[in-house]
C-alpha cells in the first residue's frame, strides 16, 4: 500500500490559487480515479476536483474555507498500487515517498513565488505579527504555504519586524546595502494595518467574506499592482446600428430562439479591430511581450456576489448571430453554476458589457494577464451638433478602454478604438449581415 498526494489544480490559465468550498469526501471513503472529491472556488470558475487515483482518502490536509496555491496540498489518498494508483496524464499529483519528501527542502532553490501571498497567508501573518520576508516557504517557486506559518505558530518561534532589526544589526555593511536593493513586500504589510483597524460598531451589518470573493479581491489587487494602467475614452454615434438591431430583433428571437444583443456587435466590431491592431491582443511576460494570434473574447457576466469571465473562443471567425448565441449560452451557465474550467481559459482581451446597468463612463481593471480591457457604456440619446452644423438627437455609447502601460502606448490604443468607432457607426440594414 502506498499513500499518495493530490494538490491544488490550475484551474485556467492565469489562475494561482483556489479555495476548498466543500469536501465531498471524508477520511476512510474509498474512491475511484476520476470520482469527484472537491468543490473549489477561484477568482474566475467554482469546480469540482476529480480524484487522481483510486484508494481511500487517508488525510484531508486543507480544510473547507481554506485557500491553497496551485501544487499545494489537498489531501492524501492511499492506493493499493497498480495501474489505479498511477496519475493521469496532466495531472499535478506530487509523489509522497520519504525519499521524495527529504529532497523537496534541497531542491526548492527557486524563489520566483517567495512574495507572492495568498489570502489565507496574508491573514495567518497579521494575526499572529509574522515577518513574511524571515519565513521560508515550501511551496512551488518558494511560496510561503500556510502550513509554514502554522509550522511557526506552533513552534512558538515568530519571527517579527523587531527581530529582523536587531538581526540587521549583526550585518556587515555590505550585506546590508545588498538588502536595501531587494525588492520587499512592504505594499501588502503597508495595506493590511488600514483592513484591521476597522471594527463592526452597533448596528452595523458584519459580512463574511467568500472564498471566492477573496479570490477576486486578489487578482484584482495583483493586477493593479502589477499592471500600470492608464485610460482613454471615445464616443460613437450608434444610431444606424440601434435602428438595423431594433427592425430584426423580433424576427431573429423568434427564427433563432435566443436574443439579438446590442453587446454582440460590439464584441464582432472589437474581433475585428483585434485582428487588424494584434497589438492589442498582446500580454506581458517579463522579458518579452507575448502576441496571441487566437482572438479569443472574455466577457465579464455578474451574479448577485461574484465575476465570472467565460470566453469567446476566435471570436474574429464567428458571426454576429454566432458570438450572440455564445453570449447567450455562456452567460446562462453562469447563472445556473454549470460554467467549466475549460470555457474560463485563454482569453486574450476582455469586453465588459457596463452599460446593461445604466453606466455611462467607468475605468476597469485590467483582467491580468491580459493588456487591455474595454467597458462598453450604456446606448443613451444625446443632442450632437452634426456635420452640417444642425443638432440632432443620435443613439450615443461611450467605450472606455483600460491598458497595461507596460505593453501598449496611447497612439495604438487610439487608432484601435477609432476603428471600432468606425465598425460600428457604419453598422446598418444595407452593410451589415448578422449571419
Amino acid at each position: 500500500m502506498a499513500v499518495e498526494q493530490m494538490t491544488m489544480p490550475q484551474l485556467g490559465e492565469s489562475v494561482t490559487e483556489g479555495t476548498i468550498s466543500k469536501w465531498l469526501v471524508s477520511v476512510g471513503d474509498t474512491v475511484n480515479k476520476y470520482d469527484p472529491i472537491a468543490e473549489v472556488m477561484t477568482d474566475k470558475v467554482n469546480a469540482e476536483v476529480p480524484s487522481s487515483f483510486t484508494g481511500v482518502i487517508k488525510e484531508l490536509v486543507a480544510d473547507e474555507g481554506d485557500t491553497l496555491a496551485v501544487g499545494e496540498i489537498i489531501c492524501k489518498v492511499e492506493v493499493g498500487g497498480g495501474s489505479e494508483g498511477v496519475p493521469a496524464a496532466n495531472e499535478s499529483v506530487t509523489p509522497a515517498s520519504e525519499e521524495t519528501k527529504k529532497e523537496q527542502p534541497v531542491l526548492q532553490t527557486d524563489q520566483s513565488n517567495k512574495k507572492r501571498y495568498s489570502p489565507a497567508v496574508l491573514r495567518l501573518a497579521q494575526e499572529n505579527d509574522i515577518d513574511l520576508e524571515q519565513v521560508t516557504g515550501t511551496g512551488a517557486g518558494g511560496r510561503i504555504t500556510r502550513k509554514d506559518l502554522q509550522q511557526i505558530i506552533e513552534s512558538g518561534n515568530i519571527p517579527s519586524s523587531v527581530d529582523k532589526g536587531n538581526a540587521a544589526v549583526q550585518e556587515t555593511p555590505a550585506k546590508a546595502e545588498a538588502q536595501q536593493n531587494v525588492p520587499a513586500a512592504a505594499p501588502q504589510k503597508a495595506a493590511q494595518p488600514a483592513a484591521a483597524s476597522v471594527s463592526a460598531q452597533p448596528g452595523d451589518i458584519e459580512i463574511p467574506v467568500t472564498g471566492i470573493r477573496k479570490a477576486i479581491a486578489s487578482n484584482m489587487l495583483r493586477s493593479k499592482h502589477e499592471a500600470p494602467h492608464a485610460w482613454t475614452m471615445i464616443e460613437v454615434d450608434a444610431t444606424n446600428l440601434v435602428e438595423y438591431r431594433n427592425s430584426i430583433k423580433n424576427e431573429f428571437k423568434q427564427k433563432e430562439g435566443f436574443n439579438l444583443t446590442f453587446f454582440a456587435f460590439f464584441v464582432k466590431a472589437v474581433a475585428q479591430a483585434l485582428k487588424e491592431f494584434p497589438q492589442i491582443n498582446s500580454m506581458w511576460a517579463g522579458e518579452s511581450i507575448i502576441q496571441k494570434k487566437d482572438i479569443n473574447i472574455s466577457i465579464a457576466v455578474a451574479t448577485e456576489d461574484a465575476l465570472y469571465v467565460p470566453v469567446i473562443k476566435h471570436a474574429d471567425e464567428k458571426t454576429i448571430k454566432g458570438i450572440a448565441r455564445e453570449i447567450s449560452e455562456l452567460a446562462g451557465k453562469v447563472r445556473a453554476g454549470k460554467l467549466t474550467a475549460d470555457e474560463m481559459k485563454g482569453g486574450t482581451f476582455t469586453v465588459n458589457n457596463t452599460g446593461s446597468f445604466g453606466s455611462v463612463q467607468s475605468m476597469g481593471i485590467i483582467n491580468y494577464p491580459q493588456a487591455a480591457i474595454l467597458q462598453v457604456e450604456s446606448i443613451v440619446k444625446r443632442p450632437v451638433v452634426m456635420n452640417n452644423g444642425m443638432i440632432a438627437v443620435r443613439d450615443m455609447v461611450n467605450l472606455c478602454m483600460s491598458l497595461d502601460h507596460r505593453v501598449l502606448d496611447g497612439l495604438v490604443c487610439g487608432r484601435f478604438l477609432a476603428r471600432v468607432k468606425e465598425i460600428l457607426e457604419n453598422t446598418s440594414k444595407d452593410t451589415t449581415s448578422v449571419y
